[in-house]
């Protein structure tokens, strides 16, 4: 209890650099691989702080970490920092009014989770350094977790390899240990290439691109009545050959979102996808390109790890709201319907209650069914890693996930109070472990038993290139 309290002591000490850094972030909503603005921003807080700075990890621009601490076992604290397009946003404000037609916005809350990890291992170094611990610290700002799927190339990467633990965060409306369950995904386009003619006077010598893609995608939809429950696919047509219709399309592009509970069932159904791609160009007299741009591994847990930071979360309480944070919170809920946060609830395994409009509970390890669940590139880190992460309340109970109502509370103080309150948690758990090599064992050895028999293969091919360009959409 004593270094817990320590170590939250050295996170408030610093906290209102961290929620500077926070909102800065927050003004410059940057998407996938693009957040050159955001990440420098943290790379002179890590300058500022005095860790030693590694920049380009993998290949990426945006990507950087920083170490402090010296021999002993390395605990990485995991950062993001990407945004989301089209939820530009002002703040504080419980309306739809956005700073910019079409602007990107923080929806998903990462200029917290970024600024949150980074004051979690600045806390931890000042720790180690004051009472001359062996031990080191990594912050590793990641980019384009938002489809991008960057901590997947970094594993690739061999990033991670020295790690002994890794540990996250993300904002939610509950504060908690999350349950570790996610969709594996792979990202996908398939280009079809065809023959033009006009649609009139010679159509019989045309060969329409765009039919395949149509018939590609009747075909997946007929597929979903025939592929787990779990499972979820999604599309976009990026490219309809063209905008007039007396023209046979020679080319289009319809891009894949795959999602599968495992490894293993995304490897079934990609290659399901695949072969309907494959009837479909032959329907046509049409070929098909298939271009792998992303994929997320599912999540694997590790038992020691998630009691370690329930403990933790248990002696902290949940983050101390004030009235003022609830009668705003209040007001965002009047923009959503009992629906919305009734799914809050049900998510985290509570029992729906009306007129609780901040997180004050710590829900329980395992909690919810996982029945509606996303995908993230820290899975792929935890199946190279023992990984733990936690869920930080920030926001209102009901706000919806990639919503402007979630951009307009991202620089409140109940925003920072989470923030802060999720730094703590990850902060004692770091110095815990480093404190005793035992705790650390025993996550090694439940990740031995959970993955054995179980090879990583990783859903980025290795000829697979960061898509430095993609779009962000998860």
């Amino acid at each position: 209890m004593k270094n817990s309290a320590e170590i939250w002591d050295l996170v408030e000490a610093k906290r209102e650099q961290f929620f500077e850094l926070s909102d800065r972030v927050w003004d410059t909503p940057e998407l996938n691989y693009q957040e050159k603005r955001s990440m420098a921003e943290h790379r002179s807080m890590l300058e500022r702080e005095g860790f030693r700075i590694t920049e380009g990890l993998a290949g990426l621009p945006t990507a950087i970490m920083g170490e402090a601490g010296d021999e002993g076992p390395v605990i990485a604290i995991l950062g993001e920092y990407d945004a989301l397009p089209g939820l530009s946003q002002e703040a504080g404000v419980a309306e739809h009014r956005p700073v910019e037609d079409g602007g990107n916005g923080h929806g998903c809350g990462h200029n917290l989770l970024g600024a949150g990890s980074l004051m979690a291992a600045t806390a931890v170094k000042d720790f180690l350094a004051a009472h001359g611990i062996k031990g080191r610290v990594r912050y590793y700002g990641c980019p384009a977790e938002e489809g991008g799927s960057a901590k997947g190339f970094m594993v690739r990467d061999g990033v991670f390899d020295d790690v002994d633990v890794a540990i996250s965060w993300h904002p939610a409306p509950f504060a908690g240990v999350n349950n570790p369950i996610s969709l594996a995904c792979n990202e996908l386009s398939f280009h079809f290439t065809g023959r033009s003619a006009h649609a009139a006077a010679s159509p019989h010598l045309g060969r329409s691109a765009l039919d395949a893609v149509e018939l590609m995608n009747v075909g997946v939809n007929y597929m979903r009545e025939h592929m787990p429950s779990t499972a979820r696919v999604h599309y976009a047509v990026t490219d309809t050959g063209g905008s007039a219709p007396n023209v046979v399309q020679a080319k289009a592009t319809v891009r894949y979102l795959i999602r599968a509970r495992d490894l293993t069932d995304l490897h079934a159904l990609l290659a399901r996808v695949r072969k309907i791609a494959d009837g479909a160009a032959l329907m046509t007299e049409t070929s098909v390109e298939v271009k792998v741009l992303s994929g997320d591994a599912n999540l694997v847990g590790n038992t020691p790890l998630e009691s370690l930071m329930h403990g933790n979360l248990e002696r902290l309480g949940p983050p101390a709201f004030d009235e003022k944070d609830r009668a705003f919170a209040e007001e965002i809920q009047k923009t959503l319907r009992w629906d919305d946060i009734k799914a809050s609830f049900d998510r985290f395994g509570l029992k729906p209650r009306k007129d609780v409009p901040l997180c004050d509970v710590i829900f329980p390890p395992e909690s919810g069914d996982g029945t509606l669940v996303g995908s993230t590139d820290v899975g792929s880190v935890s199946w190279v890693v023992p990984t733990v992460q936690m869920r930080g309340a920030t926001y209102a109970v009901g706000t919806p996930g990639h919503s402007w109502q979630l951009v307009a509370q991202g620089k409140l103080p109940a925003a920072h109070k989470g923030m802060e309150h999720a730094a703590k948690v990850m902060a004692a758990t770091a110095l815990d472990l480093i404190a005793d090599p035992a705790l650390i064992e025993a996550a090694k050895a439940d990740f031995r038993d959970r993955l054995a028999g179980s090879p990583f293969v990783n859903p980025i091919p290795d000829d697979v290139e960061p898509p430095l360009d993609i779009s962000a959409h998860s």
